[in-house]
């Protein structure tokens, strides 16, 4: 059963080593999400399932120690998955999406307390329905689950965001927050897919996945973060 989850967005600009000198502008970012992880490790879960977009390459699970890096941001930093045991990597063993690698990041900032973590890589063009049913099977089961669910808002959100701009781009942004900080299960999930690409949305297929998740869980939302800088939107929500 879910017990708390966490919205987080997976920038790498996150991590201060890839953002440099623009570190200091992400301060309040990084703090709302330190927040956020503290809220699902008080929840006590059993497992944590950080769930993130993903290409082709990095979709489906990944487990406990998985390696990924920021060398593709040119940042020679490298972070596992949760605790590692000592285990070394088995041959061929897929490294961790960046959404994953900015969670894993979050959680060695935070000094994860040592609950088991399980990574899933989610693909965005994932249908709203399976979505859902995916979130279900993460959460089905006597075991405390808590999720982080990593994604970012809308790509579009002024003249001199990465997608340009887009006037539906904040309305859109909105009702995920909105539906996030109410730890609205309906919402998130009828949240429209083909407008998200159109919005170059990095979340909302995980953002649904927690939503299949959070049914009937009787969870209550709090929004910690919502702004768009860079002319992206990144909010932090918590279910608790």
């Amino acid at each position: 059963m879910l017990v708390a989850a966490a919205c987080c967005p997976c920038p790498p600009l996150l991590v201060p080593e890839v953002a440099s000198g623009a570190a200091g502008e992400l301060a309040g970012l990084r703090a709302a999400c330190m927040d956020a992880v503290g809220v699902l490790a008080a929840a006590r879960p059993e497992v944590l399932v950080v769930v993130g977009p993903a290409e082709q390459a990095g979709r489906g699970p990944h487990p406990q120690g998985a390696r990924g890096s920021f060398r593709g941001f040119g940042v020679d930093l490298a972070v596992r998955l949760g605790p590692a045991d000592g285990a070394e990597p088995e041959p061929g063993e897929r490294e961790l999406p960046p959404s994953l690698a900015v969670g894993a990041w979050l959680l060695e900032r935070a000094e994860w307390n040592g609950t088991p973590v399980e990574g899933l890589g989610v693909g965005e063009p994932l249908p709203a329905e399976r979505c859902a049913e995916v979130g279900r099977e993460v959460a089905a089961g006597a075991r405390r689950v808590a999720l982080l669910v990593m994604g970012d808002g809308s790509a579009r959100r002024t003249r001199k965001a990465p997608g340009y701009h887009d006037e539906l781009a904040d309305g859109f942004d909105a009702a995920a927050a909105r539906a996030a900080a109410a730890a609205d299960s309906v919402a998130l999930a009828a949240l429209d897919a083909e407008l998200a690409v159109d919005l170059q949305t990095a979340g909302r297929a995980c953002w649904q996945v927690a939503a299949g998740a959070g049914e009937n869980a009787g969870l209550r939302g709090a929004l910690l973060y919502d702004e768009a800088p860079y002319g992206v939107g990144y909010f932090v929500a918590t279910w608790s």
